[in-house]
């Protein structure tokens, strides 16, 4: 294999060879810039000429409108001038599976137009309609031909207080007086039932009352023993089992019931990827449920929502548990006040960023295709603005669990985050907030702080060389690290474990094939490369940049790394 070394430095750095004076440049970097990258003295950049073999063992094509633009899928356009363009949407699209969604033929479709999260909302079915759904998307992913992977989401219902049954709607007027109370028994046109036996407690007089997230709300006048008597101040149609909040208070409720604990068990029977855990207030509840699950040897990463008063003074430690955060804007909008939610969506994608925990961005994003087939403006910017933000992913709710227009909701929402995507130009990739290594005087690296020097490198080069990356990991450490810096182009991340390629499915820009690595690392390189060709991702004659670095190292010494740009 002919190699043309550009530029040819040792790739191999061992934490004990730094030198105090080298700490001082690096150092004195970071003072400069508050980012960190490896001196170039210390960079290994070599283009080689590398051929692809005609190994047996091959990768499934990976064309898809999930991965890379396929234009006979899309209409949108890339012109935007000198800017890079991205070939490939790498902010996922999460979308909550119902009536609307949960056939086969639905599923297979949804995935084809965009998905890459398939959302349980266990707030709606029972675990046979959700084991159907889990199966079908298990069965698209083991039948799919072209390398698209469909990652697997339960979400508990959570502590909702809810009213109770109607007979039939009731249509509230402004000034009407409305009692809820905790007596089932009461039930008629102006007192109804309430599911929470403490909502007497939490409420005072002179709060608040939304319902539905603000639809219609209410302020408490009076209270009794068992009632909580109201004043009707903006009217609707109030329905059976309505959702009901506080403004600036959040239930006293545990944030896992038993229901929830149900659910979470069935998950683990059925191998989902994540939990999307509701009204989280505190830390404890996730060091709960990660206890749990490791004590079933589940290995399912719990991911927070962000939709309680109560979470946001300890948003740094929730998150810190976490394996990730949604940004639930439906309740956080009601129990706080609305105008503070795009601040705290940016405040929680920017936390999320600086920990390397996947973020998403859920709630009311195409509302109002739930019935029209076209957004409005507005709901095109909301997109837009979670993109630009750093959102992981976006989340579709009704839209695509009873709505009349799922396929075009998706197909929106891809076309909307891969327009945005191509006007962030490379140089704006790297101002995004990025992981401060604070140990850089003292004498050793930690592994994770050397592998974090590296992502952050080989995002530089693969953007300025406009070069897709290609890495392969067995943990998905370097994964995660090199879509926390956000390169413009798509991270090939090659894994030999499933969960690691179901997991990478949330993150930004990763692209995860599953691929068994062969002992000679060469041989593994070449079939990896063979797939993208296969699946046209790259072309003969392209540039690749491939990283080989992470905790657990793969044909290498623990204290080596590699970066290196490739010609094919």
């Amino acid at each position: 294999m002919a190699a043309m070394e550009i530029g040819s430095m040792a790739a191999q750095i061992s934490p004990v060879t730094r030198t105090n004076s080298a700490s001082r440049r690096v150092n004195q970097s970071i003072a400069r810039t508050r980012s960190w990258a490896p001196p170039v003295s210390r960079r290994n950049l070599v283009v080689r000429s590398v051929k692809t073999s005609d190994a047996n063992a091959k990768v499934a094509d990976l064309a898809s409108p999930n991965g890379v633009v396929n234009p006979e899928t899309t209409d949108s356009t890339q012109d935007t001038g000198s800017v890079f363009i991205n070939p490939a949407r790498k902010t996922k699209i999460v979308c909550t599976i119902g009536p609307s969604s949960n056939t086969r033929e639905m599923i297979w479709k949804l995935a084809e137009v965009g998905m890459n999260v398939a959302r349980m909302n266990m707030s709606h079915g029972d675990h046979k309609s959700h084991k159907k759904v889990i199966d079908l998307v298990k069965e698209y992913n083991a039948e799919n031909k072209d390398g698209n992977v469909i990652a697997i989401m339960l979400d508990t219902k959570g502590p909702e207080v809810r009213s109770g049954d109607l007979t039939e709607p009731i249509m509230l007027k402004e000034g009407q007086e409305l009692n809820f109370t905790i007596n089932r028994g009461l039930i008629n046109e102006n007192t109804i039932g309430v599911n929470y036996d403490d909502f007497v407690n939490d409420v005072e007089v002179g709060d608040t009352l939304l319902v539905d997230g603000g639809m219609m709300s209410l302020v408490v006048r009076a209270k009794t023993a068992d009632t909580v008597k109201c004043e009707v101040i903006d009217g609707g149609e109030l329905k059976s089992r309505r959702h009901l909040n506080v403004r600036g208070k959040s239930a006293t409720l545990p944030s896992i019931t038993e229901k929830d604990w149900e659910d979470i068990k069935f998950g683990v029977e059925n191998k989902v990827d994540f939990y999307a855990v509701s009204f989280v207030k505190d830390a404890e509840v996730v060091h709960e449920l990660k206890d749990f699950l490791k004590g079933c040897n589940a290995d399912i990463h719990v991911v927070v929502k962000i939709e309680s008063a109560d979470a946001i003074p300890n948003l740094q430690s929730i998150i810190s548990a976490s394996d990730g955060a949604m940004v639930a804007r439906g309740d956080l909008g009601a129990e706080l006040p609305i105008e503070d939610v795009p601040m705290l969506q940016e405040e929680i994608i920017m936390r999320c960023r600086s920990m390397e925990k996947p973020v998403i961005v859920a709630t009311n994003m195409l509302e109002s295709m739930i019935d029209h087939p076209t957004p409005t403006r507005a709901e095109v910017s909301d997109i837009a603005i979670a993109v630009k933000e750093g959102a992981d992913a976006i989340m579709l709710s009704g839209e695509t669990a009873h709505g009349k227009f799922p396929l075009k909701a998706v197909t929106v929402m891809h076309t909307v985050a891969l327009r945005t995507e191509s006007t962030i130009s490379a140089r704006t990739t790297l101002t995004a907030p990025s992981t401060p290594i604070q140990t850089l005087g003292s004498s050793e690296f930690t592994p994770h702080e050397m592998s974090t020097m590296f992502a952050l490198h080989a995002t530089t080069m693969a953007n300025a060389l406009h070069t897709p990356i290609i890495v392969f990991t067995q943990t998905g450490s370097m994964a995660v690290l090199l879509s926390h810096f956000r390169p413009a182009s798509t991270i090939f991340a090659f894994t030999n474990q499933e969960r690691i390629k179901q997991r990478l499915v949330l993150y930004q820009g990763v692209v995860p094939v599953q691929m068994e690595f062969s002992n000679d690392a060469e041989e593994t390189f070449s079939r990896a490369v063979e797939a993208l060709l296969n699946g046209k991702h790259i072309k003969k004659g392209d540039y690749v940049t491939l990283v080989q670095s992470g905790v657990k190292s793969i044909w290498r010494r623990e204290s080596t790394h590699h970066i290196q740009v490739r010609k094919v």
